[in-house]
């Protein structure tokens, strides 16, 4: 057999190539090989069958086989592919995207997602490709949610509001507003997020407020911290400034409106056409100035070349203008040629005139040149009138003529009786010639014969006074005129002297002796008293102390004099002799006594005579022994000043003092008088304090409290390098400090000189000066004792002196009539006082103290008895604080006095605080009343709907605040509260001024639509139904919320009722309440009002036609016109009424030019209203 080469080459081959696969199939992602693959070698042919796994899937079987050694595919194509899963589904307002995988297949992950303002239900946000499918279902999308809003405080949601539980939805807007006086603290408007909560905070409504604001070149005329909502200030801006806008700013919500600020003034560079000038600059501020020239042939329109920059714009105008002369009109002459050809002159050219007869030039020639200069003709006036006075008629005459130029005068003189009219003394040069003219006539004149002065004469020797002329008249010694002058002044007038001259008899100012006239005039009228009081000590000869004389006839009735009082020599009781012997003592004599025989004096050794006559009571004389005195009594609030004895003999004297705080009144000494104390003075409290310590100019206090009482003492020191002069302590003494020492430099403290006594009286002098402080003794011849003087401050203490001085003693002091008990029989030193204490219900009246000076008493004062007061007066919002007790309640409202010193204090309303808690009486009168003064107020009450124009922090008591209410709104009740002291006045309420449901009426509908609302002052129409006549009128008006007016519908029958009024007019004749079918009536419109339309009217089935229309005037006013700086062109008038279609023209006023076109210049009065132009 024979086989192919072929077959058997493929045969060989294949015994030659086959292996065997020494593994098992290989594993694979997405497939699983069938069976089990235990063996480490498969032989070739072998095959696999692998199989998907779980999400994936393929067409077909895939086989491997083992060729070769190695598996190889038998069909490569076919593999597992990832099993898709379809569309994984939309969700409504929402999306999603594939987050693994590109394709919807096996493994593939879908995240959802929400759209913004919507939220996912649940967790789950995704859909992944399983081997079922997709997994989980498809998120559902709600819309987001925000919590519900609530209106602020002071505020309201305008837009987008729910119920107050009420959820809102993404995107919905909720928009808030704020009260009147308030604004916004935050957004004005929120939304609900995307995330679920607020766009923003809900804001807050806060008082609106503004600091003060901050005015770039200004400031406020009147300034505080803190403005409210509307409040106005006004300012004004600095020098060179002006307003931006206007003059003042509102407080808003957003702050100043308008912003307030001042502009610089300043002017444009000007531009003057045949000139140039210096500086130049681009603009120019107020006050800046510029020189300008013109060029040759032209010059400055006005006087100068300097124009100054005033607000903006130049003043003057700076111009330069061509100026030639034309041919000169010369009044009262002409040019000597004609000169034709040579007009216009240019300037400097000049040109020969002359004058007519009586006239001259200016420089009084015949002839003279006129020159063209650049302002026109020199001379201006060429020919001047030239007058000659050289006779005055029934006047005084100049011995040569005078010849005066036009405008000068000569003063000329009348004879007695003529004048020139008018009473002129003076003649003018005019151009017609002398004004008036030199003639004096007769004029009215008035003789001293017509007139008597009675007791007065003419000082003048004149016996006819011309017109006019004033004269003088003297009266006769005692006499003045009616107001006290000794001469007086009368006229001659047309009707005669001015007045009758009056000399009245008249006294002098009396000139008192030892009194006080209770009157300041300086002269009297007849009849007139005069009061007259002496002086102490002195009484009028009838024994009065006070008295009074009439200006009569004679003169003074008397003479207002007073005489020293006298005492009579008292009777002397026996054994007693009294020195000097007189038989009368004036005031201040004093009588001395003695004893006779031994005897033994008791009481005083010595009187005093007073105006109330002897004191102390006179002394006697004891014969045989005298008794001794226990020891002196206890004094309440006093000690005696020295050690006491358990015996005093007759005439031994002891001193008391006061505790401290307690001041002596009476005797500080008593004396035993044969057994028996004279009396004991009393010692009072001092309840009054002093003040602060004074100063002391170098010096320091050492160690003091207030308060001071009386007879507290504080000492002084002073600085380094000061020494002390004066006493080392001040004492308070009755509520005032006693003299203040000095601090001077020790350096220049002065020395003292040696006395002469230190030498001549036999005492040794070593040196002539003598240092501050030093202590120097001496003897005086014939003495054995030592005298002392200290060096202070360059004079010694006490005086350096040789000479005895002799002090006087005073007799016992006096027993003054209503004072306390103050007998004693001791004498007292010269310079030693007595403090006196009247009794109850007495007061001392000059002064407290007498005073022992040149052995007599001085300074006594009086005990005058205490006047008490009525019933005190009452004051405004204020009454007398009530007693305690139900019976001082009750005496409280019975009449009654108030002793001398009663205080009575007041109380005042609330809101009222006093200005002085008491009053006293004092002699019969009440102190100065105290005042209720009203307590100022808090910022005034706010009001709903209404507020106060600027608001100020604090009112004074009865100022008063103005309230306005909100636009819509009304005040109910006085719009003006005022402060009471705290508390305001009740203040108005603002209400809704809006009405609302309008009323009906029988068979009348309403002309229009209906409102749900109408303002105040709004008006509605009514008409009647078919076959209705009206009556009376057809609106009804909306006042303050309340209809006012009722339309009646009548059966008409075609008849009509009154006709309807207009505004500015009437009917020509008296309405009648019912009008006949055709009756025709005439309107009429107030002055300056137009009507327009038909005047007249026609009823017609009941109705009238319609009325015609008064139409408003225009009123143009001074006050308009200087705010645009203009003014009326043709009438002087300040105010100007002008009809509709009237055309009123106006001008700048003088040194002002247009800002505002020429034709607007010419304004039409359009009802009413008229457009004003603009001058600047």
């Amino acid at each position: 057999m024979r086989c192919p080469a072929k077959f058997v080459w493929l045969i060989l081959w294949t015994v030659c190539v086959a292996e065997d696969c020494r593994e098992p199939p290989p594993r694979k992602e997405t497939e699983i090989v069938s069976g089990s693959w235990t063996e480490q070698t498969y032989p070739e042919g072998t095959q696999a069958t692998y199989k998907c796994r779980p999400g994936y899937r393929t067409l077909g079987s895939i086989v491997m086989v083992c060729k070769d050694g190695k598996w190889v595919s038998l069909h490569p194509s076919r593999i597992c592919r990832k099993k898709p899963c379809g569309h994984p589904g939309d969700t409504s307002f929402g999306s999603f995207h594939l987050a693994v995988g590109t394709q919807f297949e096996y493994g593939a992950k879908v995240v959802y997602t929400c759209d913004e303002g919507y939220q996912m239900l649940g967790e789950i946000n995704f859909r992944e490709c399983d081997t079922n499918g997709w997994t989980n279902n498809i998120p559902l999308c709600e819309v987001v949610k925000c919590l519900p809003v609530t209106e602020p405080e002071n505020g309201r949601i305008v837009s987008g509001a729910l119920e107050p539980d009420q959820e809102y939805t993404y995107g919905q807007v909720v928009q808030f507003q704020c009260n009147a006086g308030y604004s916004l603290d935050g957004p004005k408007q929120i939304h609900c997020s995307a995330g679920g909560v607020w766009s923003g905070d809900k804001p807050k409504c806060v008082g609106i407020s503004c600091t003060p604001p901050n005015i770039l070149n200004g400031y406020p005329i009147i300034s505080k911290e803190i403005y409210k909502a509307n409040e106005r200030v006004q300012y004004k801006c600095s020098a060179g400034f002006e307003y931006s806008e206007r003059g003042e700013t509102i407080c808003t919500a957003s702050g100043w409106a308008p912003v307030p600020s001042c502009v610089e003034i300043t002017c444009d560079p000007p531009h003057i056409p045949n000139g140039f000038y210096t500086p130049e600059s681009n603009r120019y501020r107020t006050g800046d100035r510029i020189t300008y020239h013109c060029k040759e042939g032209f010059y400055p329109e006005i006087q100068g070349n300097v124009a100054r920059c005033t607000g903006n714009h130049w003043s003057p105008a700076p111009r330069c203008t061509l100026k030639p002369c034309s041919r000169p009109v010369i009044k009262h002459g002409k040019l000597y040629y004609d000169y034709r050809g040579y007009f216009p002159a240019n300037v400097g050219q000049y040109f020969y005139y002359y004058c007519d007869h009586n006239f001259v030039t200016p420089s009084r020639r015949s002839g003279d040149y006129l020159t063209c200069k650049r302002n026109g003709w020199s001379a201006e006036v060429p020919c001047l009138r030239q007058c000659i006075f050289d006779y005055l008629e029934h006047g005084h005459n100049s011995y040569s003529a005078k010849k005066y130029l036009q405008g000068e005068t000569v003063r000329v003189q009348c004879y007695p009786g003529y004048s020139l009219p008018d009473n002129q003394d003076t003649l003018l040069c005019t151009e017609n010639g002398w004004s008036p003219p030199p003639k004096c006539i007769l004029v009215k004149t008035c003789a001293k014969s017509d007139i008597e002065i009675e007791n007065g004469f003419f000082s003048e020797n004149i016996f006819t006074y011309p017109l006019n002329k004033q004269t003088q008249y003297k009266c006769k010694p005692g006499y003045v005129t009616a107001d006290g002058a000794t001469s007086g002044l009368i006229t001659c007038l047309q009707s005669g002297w001015s007045a009758r001259p009056v000399c009245i008899k008249s006294c002098d100012a009396p000139l008192p002796e030892n009194a006080r006239i209770k009157s300041d005039g300086t002269w009297f009228k007849l009849n007139d008293t005069v009061d007259y009081e002496c002086q102490q000590g002195f009484e009028s000869r009838n024994g009065d102390t006070a008295g009074s004389i009439v200006c009569g006839e004679d003169g003074w009735s008397d003479k207002p004099a007073c005489y020293e009082r006298e005492c009579i020599t008292p009777g002397i009781k026996s054994y007693l002799d009294a020195e000097p012997k007189h038989n009368k003592f004036k005031v201040g004599g004093v009588l001395k006594f003695h004893c006779r025989e031994r005897r033994v004096m008791l009481g005083a050794d010595s009187v005093q005579c007073y105006h109330f006559g002897w004191s102390p009571n006179l002394p006697t004389c004891k014969a045989g022994q005298v008794k001794s005195c226990a020891p002196p009594p206890q004094l309440l609030n006093g000690e005696v000043k020295e050690t006491q004895k358990g015996e005093y003999q007759h005439s031994e004297v002891v001193e008391y003092v006061c505790n401290p705080r307690f001041l002596m009144k009476g005797s500080h000494k008593i004396q035993c008088v044969d057994g028996e104390w004279t009396t004991l003075p009393v010692c009072i409290e001092e309840e009054r304090t002093c003040g602060d310590i004074p100063d002391l100019d170098h010096g320091y206090v050492r160690h003091s409290a207030p308060p001071y009482h009386h007879g507290d003492s504080v000492e002084f020191g002073c600085n380094a390098s000061f020494s002390l002069v004066g006493p080392r302590s001040i004492t308070c003494i009755s509520g005032k400090w006693t003299q203040l020492p000095q601090c001077f430099a020790t350096d220049k403290l002065k020395k003292c000189k040696a006395s002469k006594i230190f030498a001549s009286e036999g005492n040794l002098l070593d040196k002539t000066e003598f240092d501050h402080n030093t202590n120097q003794s001496y003897k005086c011849r014939g003495k054995s004792e030592s005298k002392y003087s200290v060096c202070i401050n360059g004079v010694w203490d006490p005086r350096v002196s040789c000479k005895e001085e002799v002090l006087n003693s005073c007799p016992p002091p006096p027993q003054i009539p209503n004072a306390q008990d103050m007998t004693t029989t001791v004498n007292y030193k010269d310079g030693e006082k007595i403090s006196i204490l009247c009794q109850e219900n007495y007061i001392i009246q000059d002064g407290e103290e007498i005073v022992c000076k040149d052995g007599r008493w001085q300074s006594v004062p009086r005990c005058v008895e205490k006047i008490p007061c009525s019933e005190p007066p009452e004051i405004d919002h204020g009454t007398i604080q009530s007693p305690g007790s139900a019976e001082e309640r009750r005496e409280m409202f019975e009449p009654k006095k108030y002793a001398h010193g009663t205080r009575l204090s007041y109380t005042c309303e609330d809101g009222f605080e006093i200005s002085e808690k008491e009053i006293i009486c004092h002699m019969g009168k009440w102190s100065s009343l105290p005042q209720c003064v009203g307590r100022p107020c808090a910022p005034p009450p706010e009001i709903q709907n209404g507020a106060v124009a600027q608001e100020k922090d604090s009112y004074l008591y009865g100022e008063e605040v103005t309230y306005s209410c909100d636009e819509g709104f009304g005040i109910d009740g006085p719009a003006s509260i005022r402060c009471l002291g705290e508390k305001w006045s009740h203040p108005p309420e603002c209400i809704n001024t809006d009405c609302f449901d309008l009323p009906t009426f029988n068979d009348a509908v309403v002309i229009g639509p209906k409102k749900p609302s109408y303002k105040s002052g709004e008006q509605v129409t009514f008409k009647c139904l078919q076959y209705f006549q009206l009556e009376g009128p057809n609106t009804i008006r909306c006042i303050k919320s309340r209809w006012i007016g009722k339309p009646a519908c009548r059966d008409s029958k075609g008849k009509c009722g009154p006709p309807p009024p207009i505004d500015n007019g009437d009917t020509t004749s008296f309405p009648l309440p019912v009008y006949p079918p055709g009756t025709v009536v005439e309107y009429q419109c107030q002055s300056y009002y137009e009507l327009e339309g038909s005047s007249s009217i026609k009823c017609e089935n009941g109705q009238w036609s319609e009325p015609p229309k008064c139409l408003d005037a225009c009123v143009v006013s001074e006050e308009m016109m200087r705010k645009h700086n203009i003014e009326l062109k043709w009438r002087p008038d300040k105010k100007l009424y002008s009809r509709t279609d009237d055309t009123i023209e106006f001008r700048c006023r003088q040194g002002y030019y247009r800002r505002t076109p020429l034709h607007t210049f010419r304004a039409t009065c359009q009802q009413g209203k008229v457009a004003y132009p603009t001058c600047g």
